[in-house]
């Protein structure tokens, strides 16, 4: 069911094939009911033009997240969504966890709607431990798909360490709330090297530190905390249906990730692959240009996307 048009981004960047700066494609949103969940997507462009939709997606991030990325890729259609319990998109239960195959099964929905055939898909983050069950499970929806920096823990050395304090993020946010919980969480993802197995008995990281509320409002449906955590971090990545599956699978790590969790995860998968991870400028956002605050290097890593994309 069409929503009609919502919003448009901007061009910022210009380089050899990107366009310049100019009017962006109107948003065209969309509303697909799934199973347990009702989801909203957009396409940007016109997908009869011939060229093959490029699909951002994370997980939990939402489809604004992707407003600046997109605004390089003027030239193809280009399609975001929010992942099922996330921004528009709603759950009929939020209070249940969201597993990487059923986002996997939205994603293959989702481009079975669009009717064009396969797509290319760039994924972040939880959004590339997805993209993974798509390659595994539903090879048939996507060309080429590249994994930025998927958070599969299951493939590091210190993966029940790891793990473990994972869970010990979920469950200060079960019984603490979301400030204690979130402030875990950014102490998690910016720790360096090897996780220990004492990590979880360190000293708590004060919320206030981070600007986090250290009031708990009783909610406990947090798309990233309470839905999509464990599920996402504990996804053991079926690394012979990857090595199988007729899709080019490029592992992407930002060169600014260093020893970080999700990086470390990301050149450990691509090890297990025989491959060598494809580099991108930045970090773990590097793609942002300002959305949640966030300013990463979209244009040189738009540039190296396209790329990625057109290598044969």
């Amino acid at each position: 069911m069409p929503a009609g048009t919502d919003e448009s981004g901007t061009a910022t960047g210009s380089s050899q094939g990107m366009d310049s700066p100019t009017t962006p494609p109107p948003v065209r949103s969309t509303i697909l009911e799934v199973p347990g969940a009702t989801l909203t997507y957009d396409v940007r462009g016109d997908l009869g033009d011939g060229h093959r939709p490029l699909f951002l997606i994370g997980s939990p991030m939402d489809a604004s997240g992707f407003t600046t990325l997109a605004s390089f890729f003027t030239d193809r259609p280009v399609v975001t969504y929010d992942p099922r319990g996330c921004a528009r998109s709603t759950k009929d239960d939020p209070g249940t966890p969201s597993t990487p195959e059923e986002h996997a099964d939205d994603v293959r929905r989702v481009v079975e709607n669009l009717g064009t055939g396969p797509v290319d898909l760039f994924a972040s983050s939880g959004g590339a431990v997805n993209a993974l069950a798509v390659v595994a499970h539903h090879p048939e929806v996507v060309s080429t798909v590249v994994a930025h920096e998927p958070p599969a823990l299951p493939v590091l050395p210190d993966a029940e360490a790891a793990l473990a304090a994972t869970r010990d993020v979920h469950e200060t946010y079960q019984h603490a709330g979301l400030g204690p919980a979130m402030a875990k969480f950014i102490a998690l993802t910016s720790h360096r090297g090897p996780v220990g197995p004492d990590y979880p008995d360190g000293a708590a990281p004060d919320p206030q530190a981070y600007g986090l509320p250290t009031q708990d409002d009783g909610d406990r449906t947090d798309p990233l905390l309470g839905q999509n955590l464990v599920s996402c971090c504990s996804y053991a990545p079926d690394t012979d249906a990857l090595r199988e599956a007729p899709v080019r699978l490029v592992v992407a790590v930002g060169e600014e990730s260093g020893q970080e969790i999700a990086g470390r995860a990301g050149r450990a998968l691509a090890q297990r692959l025989g491959v060598a991870p494809a580099v991108f400028p930045g970090g773990h956002a590097g793609f942002l240009g300002g959305e949640y605050g966030m300013q990463g290097q979209p244009e040189p890593f738009a540039r190296r996307l396209r790329e990625v994309l057109d290598e044969v």
